[in-house]
């Protein structure tokens, strides 16, 4: 019950877990809105728009990020490669936002400063672009030229992004610097993100404020207005679900710890039983010269002996009902991989042992303080 109890819930947090694939856990993503506060004699509902200077700026202000990128919302547009057409999600970025949304290259490479310096016009697309576009004969789409709103662009990599559906990967990313040139005429971006490194949650937090009130000094709101900017951080998510989690484990354990002391209890009343029936036996032992340690190690082996075995097998018999679970069970979104790993059978064999200790404890101590002539004369 113990390794099933731990490995559902191991189960249940691979799944949830996977569900924050598709991101860096510690990114923070920073997206423009609508003012709803009034702030400095200026009314509400004002529509704040980011520009590269708001980039540079966070760029310098907040001390401590590992990857930082600015991002262009385009939307789904038509995409074409010869006689083949489909929409698809125009994503123009900095090359580090590669690594914010933890994108990963099968084919070629993702884009590079070189192409936001010289405002190169190459793409890199997801796997489900390639495989719309190029078909038959043409399935090599490195070095290719695909048509997005009348402009070509090189295709130099493909990815594949570890989003929750499809449509993760069915992205096309740009050079910002690019789709700005040629789609906007101005340097308007929608959104800032970047990574927190190795920063303790305090520090993370210590970044989001510090680029909230950079943000807020900026474009004049006020900095606890939560609809003039659209925060985004993962880290205060997964900081919530592990706190969340860590309880469930302790609950778990909990249970089945319970389960185990019931069964030391029972294992101890067998074992009572057990010395009673044999309390002859014990007798003749001491009457022969047997020690009161030696009464007392020959109970608790036993003991041990019991537990030990039948915990064995429910331990196996646990493993193979998880792995019989993984391996049958339809998928499902929020449960993953139920496994028991080492540190969990590990930790179960020790408690085990210290339950075949305890059940048969007191029994051998009660068999250790039988007189010989009030054994041998029991009948």
């Amino acid at each position: 019950m113990l390794i099933i109890l731990l490995g559902s819930g191991n189960g249940l947090e691979n799944g949830v877990r996977e569900q924050f694939r598709g991101g860096a856990l510690n990114g923070i993503w920073i997206s423009n809105g609508m003012t709803s506060l009034q702030y400095k004699g200026l009314q509400a509902g004002r529509e704040i728009k980011f520009t590269n200077q708001d980039y540079n700026l966070i760029r310098h202000a907040v001390k401590g990020y590992d990857h930082i990128s600015a991002r262009l919302f385009l939307g789904n547009e038509l995409v074409s490669y010869k006689q083949e057409y489909g929409s698809f999600f125009i994503s123009p970025c900095h090359p580090d936002y590669g690594f914010i949304k933890e994108v990963k290259m099968i084919q070629g490479r993702f884009l590079n400063e070189i192409d936001i310096r010289e405002n190169r016009k190459v793409a890199a697309i997801g796997e489900k672009v390639k495989s719309a576009l190029f078909k038959g004969s043409d399935t090599v789409a490195l070095g290719k030229y695909i048509n997005i709103k009348g402009v070509l662009f090189k295709v130099v990599g493909v990815f594949r992004d570890f989003g929750r559906d499809d449509y993760e990967q069915r992205r096309i990313y740009l050079p910002i610097s690019t789709a700005q040139r040629i789609f906007f005429s101005q340097n308007v971006i929608n959104q800032i993100s970047f990574t927190t490194g190795t920063a303790t949650p305090e520090q993370a937090d210590a970044m989001l404020k510090k680029a909230t009130f950079t943000l807020a000094r900026e474009h004049t709101f006020d900095p606890g207005d939560k609809r003039a900017i659209d925060v985004m951080n993962k880290s205060e998510d997964v900081r919530r679900f592990n706190s969340l989690f860590a309880g469930i484990r302790l609950f778990i354990w909990i249970i089945g710890i319970g389960t185990i002391i019931a069964g030391v209890v029972g294992v101890s009343n067998i074992m009572m039983i057990s010395v009673k029936e044999r309390t002859k036996e014990i007798g003749v032992r001491k009457a022969l010269g047997a020690t009161p340690y030696s009464i007392v190690s020959l109970v608790l082996r036993e003991a041990i002996l019991i537990t030990g075995f039948s915990g064995y097998v429910g331990l196996v018999l646990g493993v193979g009902l998880l792995e019989l679970i993984s391996i049958k069970m339809p998928p499902f979104d929020f449960f993953k991989n139920p496994q028991a790993d080492l540190g969990i059978a590990l930790g179960a064999t020790i408690l085990l042992i210290v339950a075949g200790v305890l059940a048969g404890l007191f029994p051998a101590m009660s068999a250790a303080r039988v007189k010989p002539v009030e054994a041998l004369r029991d009948e």
